[in-house]
């Protein structure tokens, strides 16, 4: 059971999540249209800066990844024992929300505009979609949102490495970590050319990073708060010169994690569950919550509703129905394969070692 000090990364988990759905039910297809006529400055909101909860999904997860990573990966085994971890956790479910994603596209296709609904997929996007390399190689997307899954497993991999570099001396990886953070903040994030790569991202995930060393006790949190406070300073400066709300916010979610990430949030025991609930639930939501807005927004354009008074209630249905769908994910395919890997993982370990 996750401890009453988290509580926080699952209340922004939950926060964040929900802003990327509401963005994209006022980004995508006739609903987006009805949501504008009906509540055009709410609309717009989201359509501008719903998105930037990506900034708070990628602070967190720098976060949580160090405090997994701990002093760092010494072997190269539990270097590339810790990458295929990752990879699993991220692709399994994955590739089954976008299975679902290419079900829901073909019930929708005859009835929405062809940019909205993917195409039908051929075998190389679908190995690479499964090699999380469809970014990279300019693959058409299967699913909204399918860049972030690659760039995630990026992100990690390149803190892994880092701290793989440093051979276990924890200040040097810290060190390297920082340097990285520092360059993407100043430079790499500058360049829309580097938007498929970890590179673009590592400042706001390094940040992350950095926060959890730096609140840890002792001695070697003061040199951790040091290059903390340093890469913060080169943000700011490049906020300066290159204004981005996006690296703002995510200065300031790390800063939030740095004074308050591990403090004890006193919340009813139900409440605390659900929040829990919701927050582990998160990434079920991102990854299937675009394919029932493919299904809704076919379903309004096939009852021809564009006129219809009742475009608030429809989209609350349509939100009501992503965290159900994602609800059913999470427990029944999210943590089936969780469970899954957590039994499997050790009886292959224990026939190799035979």
């Amino acid at each position: 059971m996750q401890r009453p000090s988290y509580l926080l990364i699952d209340l922004l988990k939950i926060v964040a999540a929900q802003c990327i759905v509401w963005h994209h039910l006022a980004l995508y297809g006739p609903l987006a249209d009805a949501l504008a006529q009906a509540t055009p400055e709410l609309a717009q909101w989201l359509f501008d800066y719903a998105r930037m909860a990506v900034q708070v999904f990628l602070v967190v997860a720098g976060y949580l990844a160090a405090r997994s990573m701990g002093q760092g990966l010494l072997p190269t085994q539990d270097l590339l024992r810790s990458l295929w971890q990752r990879y699993e956790r991220l692709v399994l479910p994955f590739l089954l929300a976008l299975l679902i994603t290419v079900l829901m596209s073909a019930i929708a296709r005859p009835h929405l505009d062809a940019e909205l609904v993917p195409g039908r997929p051929s075998a190389a996007q679908w190995l690479a979609h499964a090699s999380l390399l469809h970014g990279l190689l300019q693959v058409e997307s299967l699913s909204a949102g399918a860049w972030y899954v690659a760039i995630d497993f990026q992100l990690y991999a390149l803190l892994a490495l880092l701290l793989w570099l440093a051979r276990g001396r924890q200040w040097a990886g810290v060190a390297l970590v920082a340097a990285m953070a520092t360059a993407s903040l100043s430079g790499f994030n500058l360049d829309a050319r580097y938007d498929n790569w970890a590179l673009y991202f590592f400042g706001s995930y390094g940040l992350g990073a950095l926060a959890w060393w730096a609140s840890l006790r002792g001695r070697f949190s003061g040199y951790a708060l040091t290059l903390y406070a340093f890469t913060l300073l080169v943000g700011l400066a490049s906020l300066a010169l290159n204004f981005r709300e996006r690296i703002a916010l995510a200065m300031a979610v790390s800063s939030v994690l740095l004074a308050f990430g591990s403090t004890q949030l006193r919340l009813p025991r139900r409440l605390a569950s659900a929040v829990r609930h919701l927050g582990n639930g998160s990434y079920a939501l991102f990854l299937v919550h675009f394919s029932v807005l493919l299904l809704a927004n076919a379903a309004w354009s096939a009852l021809d509703l564009e006129d219809s008074d009742w475009a608030l209630a429809y989209i609350a249905g349509t939100w009501a129905l992503c965290m159900l769908v994602s609800h059913a994910f999470h427990t029944q395919v999210e943590q089936r394969l969780a469970r899954w890997r957590a039994g499997a993982i050790p009886a292959i370990a224990a026939i190799a070692a035979k």
